[in-house]
């Protein structure tokens, strides 16, 4: 028991970087999966993210259960919050509440990788996988939307995030 709070404590989680999982969810994105909702508790869910030049990212969407928390860990990304357009680089840490829209995409010229965590944790290692078949063509952009109940995610069409994304 954690005496702190009288709640369970969670067992640690170490992932060794050969062990992680990296899947391709497009032509110029990698997942590599951390550490899912399952093995924290319900903690926390992490992925790194690795955006080469050009990369769409991830449309606008919201989450209705979870906060988003971006780390850069290189390069430069252009993430949506609501209806602004931020410019994140290197060390640079962004939280985003439940029922915010975002979307993010590596800035113009920039390649990026990104620290995500969502908490509390959501089992969402099955949605990046999901990703990895519609890119293989063994699932369709259909499968996604009827995902959005099962996995938060909720898209929805942002004309300023489709701007900035012309604007490249």
């Amino acid at each position: 028991m954690n005496t702190a709070t009288n709640a369970p404590a969670a067992a640690p989680v170490l992932v060794r970087a050969e062990n992680a999982p990296t899947l391709q969810d497009g032509p110029t994105s990698l997942i590599t999966l951390l550490a899912d909702a399952g093995a924290t508790g319900g903690a926390l869910t992490a992925n790194k993210a690795t955006f080469q030049k050009g990369s769409p990212g991830a449309p606008a969407h919201f989450h209705t259960k979870a906060t988003e928390m971006f780390f850069v860990l290189d390069g430069t990304m252009r993430i949506l919050v609501d209806e602004e357009v931020l410019t994140l680089g290197k060390g640079d840490f962004l939280t985003v509440p439940p029922t915010v829209p975002h979307a993010f995409a590596p800035a113009p010229g920039s390649e990026a990788e990104l620290l995500v965590v969502f908490t509390p944790g959501l089992h969402r290692f099955d949605y990046y996988r999901l990703l990895e078949r519609v890119h293989r063509g063994e699932a369709t952009v259909q499968d996604i939307r009827d995902s959005s109940q099962q996995y938060d995610n909720h898209y929805y069409e942002s004309p300023v995030w489709a701007k900035a994304l012309a604007e490249r």
